[in-house]
């Protein structure tokens, strides 16, 4: 037999290489147990995810329960614990009805597939989350992008869709690497205007944002102006999984027909149970999201002092755009030197050029940690000029 050219080993190893050469290899680290540096990378932004009642919840259930669900939520996986705690999620963001989802990609891709396909329209902000896109992209719905928080270009692209086509408008609620807020009031009208319904993905506000930690969306925007409404558990909530919050005829159609939810293993009932511990905190501490929002004042005024290119941000994700992918991962190397963890963002994430830091604050950061990190950035400024 004659040798023959791997074609799969080809074309892995001309991805590795371009993606080198792009400078946006990616590295997973393994992190200690026992983290020796404080975390400006994470999502945990209320500090729940270290809080004792969310651990001590998770283990009971998992000795009264079971680590795992075994099945999925339509044979025998569904137990009360979650149905408890879809209520609750229902409640915290004033709709009838909500609907557990293991992971926020997968009730992201869920929502879309189930609701659009070839003969739907799709149109979305330019800088949604990845799952959002994909998820367009695995219904088969023509998909439109429109300038990020621009409602003109939103107003024009609708404006050429048929009257009779099922239209779907998409954004996040919070932006993951800018960190800015959708209009969700005005995004809804305009959606309204032309028969289009609206949904938000508000993985980044729930928690942190409204009156009550509802969020962006919650009870200050009802299910007429936001039909579809995503939420994670994963962020300031300090669990895992996610949710999609709407009206009956919503929830019981992506029962019958998300095949995310459809054919994967429900939640274990452990974490369903470190969720409602996680509500019942959010309910009961607002200084929670009072210290949170202190916090990021504080940065924000001393990062502005230093000259840090800051964007708008007011929300816990404070990114720094320093554009070249070699400088953001020095700077990254500088500060993980000190014990300082924070997101180092490239292209494909991110545009070309507009690479950064994502830096993420939290109730949980003392002063000691912002002074460090301070510190840290200023230090990463002084090494450029020296």
């Amino acid at each position: 037999m004659g040798s023959h050219t791997d074609p799969w080993s080809t074309r892995l190893a001309k991805a590795a290489e371009q993606r080198r050469a792009d400078g946006g290899w990616r590295q997973r680290p393994t992190l200690s147990d026992v983290a020796p540096f404080i975390d400006f990378a994470g999502n945990d932004y209320l500090g729940l995810a270290d809080d004792p009642h969310l651990a001590e919840a998770q283990a009971e259930a998992a000795r009264r329960l079971g680590a795992g669900a075994k099945a999925s939520h339509l044979v025998s996986g569904h137990l009360e614990i979650h149905e408890r705690l879809e209520r609750h999620l229902a409640d915290l963001t004033g709709r009838p009805r909500a609907l557990l989802f293991s992971t926020g990609y997968m009730a992201n891709l869920g929502v879309l597939q189930a609701l659009c396909d070839r003969h739907t329209r799709v149109f979305q902000d330019r800088l949604n989350h990845a799952s959002l896109i994909d998820g367009a992209r695995l219904a088969g719905a023509t998909s439109r992008r429109f300038h990020h928080r621009d409602l003109e270009d939103l107003e024009r692209l609708l404006g050429r869709a048929p009257d009779d086509t099922p239209t779907l408008v998409v954004s996040d609620g919070v932006f993951s690497m800018d960190g800015d807020v959708a209009e969700v009031g005005e995004l809804a009208a305009t959606a309204r205007r032309h028969g289009a319904w609206l949904m938000i993905d508000d993985a980044h506000g729930l928690g942190v944002l409204g009156e009550v930690g509802d969020g962006c969306v919650g009870r200050a925007h009802d299910r007429r102006e936001v039909p579809v409404l995503v939420g994670t558990l994963g962020k300031a909530l300090g669990s895992a999984g996610a949710f999609v919050a709407g009206d009956e005829a919503l929830i019981d159609h992506l029962i019958q027909f998300a095949r995310p939810y459809v054919y994967t293993t429900a939640q274990p009932p452990g974490v369903a149970a470190g969720t409602l511990a996680a509500l019942e905190v959010l309910a009961r501490e607002p200084e929670r999201r009072a210290r949170l929002h202190e916090r990021i004042a504080r940065f924000r005024r001393e990062a502005g002092t230093l000259g840090l290119p800051l964007t708008g941000s007011r929300t816990p994700i404070q990114p720094l755009v320093l554009g070249d992918n070699a400088r953001v991962m020095r700077w990254a190397e500088r500060l993980a030197r000190a014990g300082l963890r924070v997101g180092a963002i490239r292209a494909p994430t991110v545009p070309k050029g507009e690479a950064r830091l994502r830096i993420t604050l939290s109730a949980a950061h003392g002063d000691d940690a912002l002074d460090a990190l301070l510190d840290g950035l200023a230090a990463c400024q002084r090494e450029e000029v020296a």
